[in-house]
């Protein structure tokens, strides 16, 4: 029986582009495997996280460190989920969620991921201009501006392949860790009092609900989506044991990673236990009065250099995954893939105009309470990452001998129902701590029962996996599976038009498109005159260009007709692609001739992009010449 053929990869640009196979043993083997993680742990030490770590560090001292730790084990259980996800059906978890649920349902999905990319990346945003705005001293309405420009560094990033962008994330990690460490040094805590942050206490209520939002915070629902798909960056063995050595390898590296996302949250909660805690500074919650705080109490600049400096690190490495994560959750459930300038600009704007119009009408005072809505927004879509994530790993019909075991389950569920709840519990605090102190009966009304619709798919999204088993699987493939091909001949054709630039390759032009016509067929010569007087007066220029324009091209028609083609000379004025547009389809052409010269980039910018907007333009082949 013939097996259907995937015609859709889940980042298609750089899937199995890390060849893991050639490689025999050794360190070589083992590095190929590492990078994926990498780029999902800088979710977890992003501008979002830093405001728990510091709340909680300058309150509580070191109590609470235990409470990062059990969030690490947690995500590294999840994140080694979501990588055997990718490894063992060569499904990112968008792609899986559409298989297995209705369309109405992954729609609704669909929208909560972006709601959920949209709010990272504003967090993102908020804390590189932070960060900018402490290292410079620009206004932090100028630091968001600055951050639109980090669109062209991704889409340079991906220009150079998986590996370069990979290396790149490691490099923006390295200068955290590297910060943190340093900070260490200088605040000098007392080990011997650190590591009793690791024995379990809550010392007050206040303490649980910093707690609830260290670990609501730590694990992000675009990560999962995130690693599921670039572990099938790598090309692996398609077998048993190419799948089993993938899914340890990807184990070792989450471990490696997430241990150095736990090593900077930790640095960042003793930082503030040590540098502020200690100092009686127990109320400390904003990262600028943290970062002003550093100075005051250490006598060091360095100190709040670093810091602004890691503040700068962690937003632009965390917005450079969060675009790829937004390319995955659009592909995966809408079968939608647009330009990647046009993802990156569409997720950045939503998260810049709602951060610009904030500080522009309210100031710079609301920046701490943005950071927390978007985290309180990253909140509300976990479960709905989660609970698909652990039905499709345990189910043994698709994952075979790769479906997780029971203690291994019963552990997943375990997590995914405490964090459930613990979100659900901070997002209904947050909720009716608005509704009892407000007046407007109507935006009451609309959180309770947004509160109640997501309530309701939560329970949907749990429950239907186990009844809707029979159903069909909704194919993924962004191009139909197996299309039976139509082949008709393609016949010579009476009329070929040709866009001429009357340079030395106008010779191989022509000799394309005499084999491309009929005998006897019309040849139409195309040009367009580009000086300045036929861009500014069109057929009535007759400036020195446009008349030897003309006579070369009647010069043509001569020499074809001696050969015995029948030829036609036109001659076009002002915009080129419009131009070569009219004339082709005023004569009617079957087919139309253009010479490329490999423009790439700013060449484009400066030369024209002629070919691409005409064959948009026309209903006709256009036969493109590599001259």
């Amino acid at each position: 029986m013939r097996q259907p053929v995937n015609s859709d990869v889940s980042l298609s640009e750089v899937h199995n582009s890390v060849d893991t196979t050639h490689h025999t043993g050794g360190w070589k083997k083992i590095l190929s495997f590492f990078g994926p993680a990498y780029l999902v742990s800088v979710g977890y030490m992003d501008p979002g996280n830093w405001a728990t770590d510091l709340q909680g560090g300058s309150q509580f001292g070191y109590s609470l460190l235990w409470v990062l730790l059990m969030s690490n084990l947690m995500a590294l259980l999840l994140q080694s989920l979501s990588a055997r996800l990718g490894i063992v059906r060569g499904r990112d978890l968008a792609q899986a969620n559409r298989e297995a649920y209705p369309p109405l349902i992954n729609f609704m999905l669909y929208i909560l991921a972006e709601i959920a990319i949209a709010a990272c990346d504003l967090a993102e945003v908020l804390g590189m201009a932070i960060g900018i705005h402490l290292l410079t001293g620009l206004p932090i309405f100028a630091g968001v501006m600055i951050t639109i420009f980090d669109t062209f560094l991704l889409l340079w990033l991906q220009k150079l392949g998986i590996r370069k962008m990979e290396l790149f994330i490691i490099g923006l990690i390295s200068i955290i860790g590297i910060s943190f460490l340093i900070e260490m040094l200088l605040v000098k805590p007392y080990l011997p009092e650190v590591v009793t942050g690791l024995v379990p206490s809550i010392p007050s209520n206040a303490a649980l609900y910093i707690a609830i939002g260290i670990i609501g915070a730590t694990v992000m629902p675009h990560n999962l989506y995130l690693h599921s798909a670039l572990v099938q960056t790598r090309k692996i063995r398609n077998d048993d044991e190419g799948k089993r050595k993938a899914i340890k390898m990807n184990i070792i590296d989450s471990a490696i990673a997430l241990n150095l996302a736990f090593f900077v949250n930790a640095a960042i909660l003793i930082l503030a236990a040590t540098a502020f805690h200690k100092a009686g500074q127990t109320q400390v919650a904003h990262i600028e009065e943290a970062h002003q705080l550093l100075h005051n109490l250490l006598g060091s600049k360095l100190a709040p250099a670093l810091f602004a400096i890691a503040l700068i690190a962690a937003g632009q490495s965390s917005t450079i995954t969060g675009t790829l994560a937004g390319q995955i959750v659009m592909e995966g459930y809408l079968r939608l893939r647009i330009n990647p300038w046009l993802r990156r600009l569409l997720t950045r704007m939503l998260a810049i105009i709602p951060a610009l119009l904030v500080i522009y009408y309210f100031g710079d005072d609301e920046i701490d309470a943005m950071l927390i809505l978007s985290q309180v927004v990253l909140s509300l879509q976990l479960g709905f990452a989660i609970i698909p994530l652990i039905h499709f790993v345990s189910d043994k019909e698709k994952m075979g001998k790769f479906s997780i075991g029971r203690y291994t389950k019963f552990t997943a569920w375990l997590i995914a129902a405490i964090l459930v709840y613990l979100n659900l519990r901070m997002v209904t605090n947050e909720a009716f701590t608005y509704i009892s102190t407000s007046n407007n009966y109507f935006m009451d009304g609309l959180i309770i029962a947004g509160l109640l619709v997501l309530v309701g798919l939560l329970i949907i999204v749990t429950v239907y996996p186990f009844i809707g088993r029979k159903r069909k699987p909704i194919p993924v493939a962004i191009h139909e599976d197996l299309r039976a091909l139509d082949i008709k001949p393609v016949l010579t054709n009476e009329r070929v038009a040709i866009a001429l630039e009357f340079s030395q390759h106008d010779s191989k032009l022509i000799a394309h498109a005499m084999a491309q016509s009929k005998p006897g067929g019309t040849l139409i010569l195309i040009h367009v005159v580009e000086s300045v007087t036929a861009k500014l007066y069109g057929t009535a220029s007759e400036d020195m260009e446009t008349q030897q324009d003309a006579q070369q091209l009647e010069y043509y028609v001569k020499q074809l007709e001696a050969k015995g083609y029948k030829t036609v000379a036109r001659l076009g004025h002002q915009q080129r692609k419009s131009e070569i547009v009219r004339i082709t389809q005023e004569e009617s052409a079957e087919l139309l001739v253009m010479g490329a010269h490999g423009h790439r980039g700013m060449e484009d910018i400066l030369y024209g992009d002629t070919i691409n907007k005409v064959r948009h333009e026309l209903r006709i082949p256009v036969l493109v010449v590599n001259v």
